[in-house]
């Protein structure tokens, strides 16, 4: 199996594209680590359906000494990480034109958790990632983050800045460790539960009139992760979404 042997620490393992990823991981024969924050239930659920040893571990990814607790809980279980997976990532639905609901709390909370908490995992990670023998990270941006237009604004902007730190990065871990970016389209997940409509008018003409599964997305983390030519590259997933 691809993964054979492999640790992987997904973190929001525990829905959505998080889910897909785990479950994909474990059935090509990866060790996972699911890490969520709030989403306890969910994450149980997903746990208990792997077909591998795993791990289930609860951290909030804006908290650097969490972070810390968290990678070394996995590497003392499986003594070892060889890939992460940055899939946390929170969003705050606001009209594009609404300025006024950007507030201080909106843009200081999707800034903590989706740029700041990535990097907190990377840099925890970073040690440890070296020892692999074929390290690799991937960043979970989105279109927004492309195209600027997205569930708000602060969204876009902090998924944009995903995309930028992934590119730094790239200078910074070569040539130990890749790190690519993956950059959805609409997703159908819980996200936009009550949203469809809005993410329909987001998501434009589609050209391949369907709208992304969580697998989908799942399977383009796997195969970027093996993709040893890769690093530093923002892969859009869309279905011709931004063309």
């Amino acid at each position: 199996m691809m993964f054979k042997n492999k640790v992987v620490l997904v973190t929001g393992g525990g829905t959505g594209i998080g889910k897909a990823t785990c479950m994909r991981l474990s059935s090509l024969g990866a060790n996972v680590v699911i890490n969520y924050s709030k989403s306890v239930e969910e994450a149980k659920n997903t746990y208990n359906q792997l077909s591998t040893d795993g791990l289930l571990y609860q951290a909030d990814i804006s908290d650097k000494s969490q972070v810390k607790n968290m990678i070394i809980a996995c590497v003392k279980k499986f003594g070892k990480l060889d890939y992460l997976v940055n899939n946390v990532g929170i969003t705050h639905q606001l009209d594009m034109d609404d300025l006024e609901g950007a507030t201080d709390d909106v843009w200081d909370k999707l800034w903590d958790v989706n740029v700041k908490g990535t990097f907190y995992c990377i840099k925890e990670a970073v040690p440890y990632l070296k020892k692999a023998e074929d390290a690799a990270i991937i960043n979970i941006g989105s279109v927004a983050g492309i195209t600027g237009l997205g569930s708000s604004v602060p969204y876009a902007v902090t998924k944009s800045a995903v995309h930028g730190l992934t590119k730094s990065l790239a200078f910074s871990l070569a040539p130990d460790i890749r790190i690519n970016s993956i950059a959805p389209g609409a997703v159908k997940t819980r996200w936009w539960k009550g949203n469809e409509e809005k993410m329909k008018d987001l998501a434009g003409n589609i050209l391949l009139k369907r709208i992304s599964t969580p697998d989908d997305i799942a399977e383009t983390i796997c195969y970027t992760l093996l993709q040893k030519s890769l690093t530093g590259q923002v892969i859009t997933v869309d279905n011709g979404q931004t063309l």
